[in-house]
């Protein structure tokens, strides 16, 4: 409906979750993506080709679950999707594909292997997920190695029509040391901008899992900082695809006694604490933390950090940072303004796929915040008759999806009605977007109406300056002529 990408991330080990945290490819609903990614594949170091790292539940020989043709097989009913396969991963590590990327001849042999892979289960195309160039075990000339794998997979890709697109760390460190930007960019359909994990319990402190802003103007590590650091690097803006976080980070404080959390500065153990169905030690789903919020016998207290946009909860010594809708609502706003290509989410089996939790309030309150200031704005009456809106008092605008109407000769700003309980995260996303494209269109004329006043205005004060002059003028030569006379 919104014309964005809105890339899911499917974390196929979700399936061997304990409980209400199992996540099947029967679970999904891919009408809220535009395109799919199996994640993930792997590198078999010895042929240097693509494998599936867990063939009983990818593949249907003897008697696997067939998962790659289970995903690939939902453009039947779901025509507009793209499902394509995400090789790498943490777990994956870099040394081998170093080696891989090091010489043509390693290079070719992987490119014939994805081609025949991706002709053999159907997929639309592959996801570069290197973690990463140069770093954990990589060598410095992956940087250049890493472009010209990229290069010749879209060469070969090409007469397929094959989609390529690459996970990239949003880190300045990572940014500055594993990719040629502005290279990668010319070759890449999309680059999904992983912007999370930019803090946890390796830091030593409580922070932001993804920040929208730093704490402070030297702070590297914010969603903002990383767009407009691609930017400035060559990235077009159409092929970046923001990553949002369903999961969120724990801590365990070292002094649970403290009486207020500050991001980056109250200290925290090494190690967190893990969520039930995920079961990983500092990392916990969405939907682990709204079960949290749904139980009213539980202790958390809910907050919200200003600068980095972002909600969290505490219970004594414990917290969870995560990201809610709200602060996923403020994330595509981002996106929208800077013009980005779209959205992405790691990954979708941590969303209240289950419909389990209680909503949480103010989704939208920022985008009410901003109608509230724009409303009564004299600029906004002029705008308003460029927009041609729709009028929402006629029947057959009423059912329609439309954030913004004309109502009385005044704007009216509609917020989506929740239709479904499951998914809220992602519906959010969907909404938001949707909201945040029509919102800019509406501030933008405003900006084009001011911009339109300060011309004319520049107009009126030379038209009023040449009157001066010539008035100046016509009084000097009078003055001359009666001298003369006398």
């Amino acid at each position: 409906m919104h014309g964005k990408v809105v890339v899911c991330y499917i974390a196929t080990w979700a399936v061997y979750r304990p409980g209400a945290g199992k996540y099947d490819i029967s679970d999904l609903e891919p009408s809220l993506c535009t395109h799919l990614v199996y994640s993930f594949a792997g590198l078999d170091e010895t042929t240097h080709s693509i494998k599936s790292l867990d063939p009983w539940q990818d593949l249907e020989k003897d008697y696997g679950k067939a998962g790659y043709k289970r995903l690939v097989s939902l453009k039947e009913r779901y025509p507009h999707l793209k499902v394509t396969v995400a090789i790498g991963g943490w777990n994956e590590g870099s040394p081998k594909y170093s080696a891989m990327a090091s010489k043509p001849e390693t290079r070719a042999k992987f490119v014939q292997s994805v081609l025949f892979f991706l002709d053999t289960y159907n997929f639309d195309g592959l996801d570069l997920d290197w973690e990463y160039p140069t770093k954990r075990g990589g060598n410095p000339e992956d940087k250049a190695n890493y472009v010209s794998l990229v290069k010749e997979l879209k060469e070969a890709f090409e007469p397929r029509k094959y989609i390529l697109t690459a996970a990239l760390g949003a880190g300045k460190e990572t940014m500055d040391s594993a990719y040629e930007l502005a290279k990668l960019s010319r070759y890449l359909d999309f680059i999904h901008m992983m912007c999370y994990d930019y803090h946890g319990t390796w830091d030593g402190a409580v922070g932001a899992n993804a920040p929208l802003n730093g704490i402070g103007d030297n702070d590297v590590l914010s969603v903002k900082y990383t767009i407009d650091y691609m930017l400035s690097h060559g990235v077009s803006p159409y092929k970046m695809v923001l990553g949002l976080p369903m999961y969120g980070r724990t801590f365990i404080l070292s002094n649970p006694n403290v009486q207020s959390i500050e991001f980056g500065v109250t200290p925290a153990m090494s190690t967190g604490f893990a969520g039930p169905w995920t079961r990983e030690n500092g990392f916990i789903g969405y939907n682990e933390v709204c079960m949290e919020i749904t139980n009213k016998s539980s202790n958390w207290t809910q907050h919200w950090e200003d600068q980095t946009a972002t909600p969290y909860l505490r219970d004594g010594g414990r917290v969870i940072v995560y990201d809610n809708p709200r602060s996923i609502a403020i994330k595509v706003k981002m996106a929208i303004d800077y013009g980005l290509g779209g959205l992405m989410v790691w990954s979708i089996d941590t969303d209240d796929f289950r419909g389990a939790c209680e909503s949480e309030d103010g989704a939208y309150k920022d985008f009410i915040d901003r109608y509230n200031n724009m409303v009564d704005d004299p600029l906004l009456e002029e705008a308003l008759k460029n927009l041609n809106l729709p009028d929402g008092n006629r029947i057959e605008n009423i059912s329609k999806r439309t954030s913004y109407v004309i109502s009385n000769n005044k704007l009216h700003l509609r917020l989506p009605e929740p239709e479904f309980s499951n998914y809220p995260i992602m519906r959010t996303i969907n909404d938001a977007t949707k909201l945040a494209l029509e919102e800019k269109r509406i501030l933008d004329e405003m900006k084009a109406v001011t911009r339109t006043n300060e011309v004319e205005d520049k107009k009126d004060d030379k038209s009023s300056a040449k009157v001066v002059t010539v008035s100046v003028v016509c009084i000097l030569i009078c003055m001359m002529i009666v001298f003369k006379l006398y």
